[in-house]
């Protein structure tokens, strides 16, 4: 299915440019440019604008005449391989942090020795695991995984990095002298201190990409004019 020739086509006999289109539409030339070179696909509120607007029929806009039925279908699929994709970024993203959180709890109970505990701190406590929730956060506040829900990783990554000196340092002194410690809030504190900030950050990159995105396709409009 060549759908960003048809829309092309359809744009030139109807006499637009991609800055006229783009404004009758309400979308950015580049939006136009993207369908046309089938970077991207307009959704069917804009294909049916389209249609008005080149004074064209559905069918002949999008498939020279084939039936529209083909299209609805095409569109389906290519949204299900969209939201395919990204759930199995978030699956990997997820899987990826809890194998490093883990790893962290293998490594004091199976392979650190005895006097290595400042090297442990050092190493995971204060550099891998705030590396991996930092990391993790931003990701998401980048791709906007999960929308608002994204913000609940916030006390779960705080209630993680408390529980990994808990079930390391803590549990290893409460074995030791048979006593029961209550986990450090002021770890949680800091655990979700690094989540909100990666988060924080990771939105504020997505936000400043929208502005340059916006800003390109403003100028690509004021050279096409």
């Amino acid at each position: 299915m060549v759908i960003g020739v048809q829309i092309k086509k359809a744009r030139l006999n109807a006499g637009f440019t991609q800055e006229q289109a783009a404004e009758a539409l309400g979308v950015s030339r580049q939006t136009i440019s993207n369908w046309e070179n089938e970077k991207t696909l307009p959704d069917i509120i804009s294909v049916v604008k389209m249609s008005d607007l080149y004074n064209i029929s559905l069918d002949l806009l999008l498939k020279g005449g084939e039936p529209m039925s083909d299209y609805l279908n095409y569109l389906q699929d290519c949204t299900d391989v969209v939201k395919s994709k990204n759930n199995l970024s978030k699956l990997i993203l997820i899987l990826v942090s809890f194998v490093i959180w883990a790893f962290s709890l293998m490594v004091f109970w199976f392979i650190m020795d005895s006097g290595d505990a400042l090297g442990y701190s050092v190493v995971f406590i204060m550099g891998l695991i705030p590396i991996n929730i930092f990391v993790f956060s931003l990701i998401t506040g980048i791709n906007d995984f999960w929308g608002k829900c994204k913000w609940l990783s916030v006390p779960v990554w705080g209630i993680l990095y408390m529980l990994l000196e808990y079930a390391t340092f803590s549990a290893k002194n409460m074995i030791a002298f048979e006593k029961v410690n209550m986990p450090y809030p002021e770890l949680f504190a800091a655990g979700a201190a690094v989540s909100l900030f990666g988060l924080i950050l990771g939105k504020g990159i997505r936000v400043l990409k929208r502005k340059l995105l916006l800003k390109r396709d403003i100028g690509g409009s004021e050279q096409e004019s």
